[in-house]
């Protein structure tokens, strides 16, 4: 009656050795060091920030409008510049969707 019991611990202590093994040894060390980004990258990111401080800032205007902060006058010749501002980053951000755009509508359609 004892073996059996034996044999069960012996498979439970191999099946968590077996499962925490990845865990038990050190790990690899592999280069955490960023790499300086290029200039496309840097630019992307410049257009990025752009567009998020203009999508802020409308969100805060038209809040202020809605809350009474800002007139309507107010908010109608603010609002027209932050839009432009904001589709500017967008259109900037996403070049190849409209080459893409172009590719499609040149290509020949089925008949």
């Amino acid at each position: 009656m004892a073996w059996p019991l034996a044999v069960a611990a012996l498979l439970a202590i191999g099946a968590v050795v077996w499962v925490a093994r990845p865990f038990l040894g050190e790990p690899e060390t592999v280069s955490d060091r960023l790499d300086e980004p290029g200039e496309a990258e840097r630019r992307r990111l410049e257009l990025v920030g752009d567009r998020d401080r203009a999508l802020a800032a409308l969100k805060e205007l038209e809040f202020d409008h809605r809350t009474g902060k800002v007139s309507d006058g107010d908010y109608r010749a603010q609002v027209g510049p932050l839009r432009r501002r904001a589709a500017e980053a967008l259109r900037a951000l996403e070049p190849r969707a409209e080459a893409a755009r172009g590719r499609i509508s040149e290509a020949p359609q089925p008949q």
